[in-house]
């Protein structure tokens, strides 16, 4: 079995399409956007009662994108840091 050389010619790791950072960033505005839709209906979900038993569905939107959001963003955070330290 060919083993993989310790040193490589390319030192440039590939980045995927949908992991790349202009990717991450339209994914983040688009969550964002959906965070914001939650929240006015977690609102208007408050105000009406006949809408207190579906207040969970704009919750759960709410808490899934915000999850999302908050891994994009930690996993533009490393990837700007191992970049940032790998050229000292």
């Amino acid at each position: 079995m060919m083993r993989l050389g310790q040193n490589p010619l390319f030192r440039k790791a590939i980045v995927p399409w949908y992991d790349s950072e202009s990717a991450c960033l339209i994914v983040i505005v688009f969550l964002v956007v959906v965070f914001l839709f939650s929240l006015v209906g977690i609102s208007v979900a408050r105000e009406n009662v006949e809408y207190h038993a579906h207040m969970w569905v704009a919750v759960l939107l709410a808490v899934l994108s915000g999850l999302v959001i908050a891994s994009t963003i930690i996993r533009l955070i490393k990837r700007y840091t191992r970049h940032r330290f790998s050229r000292s």
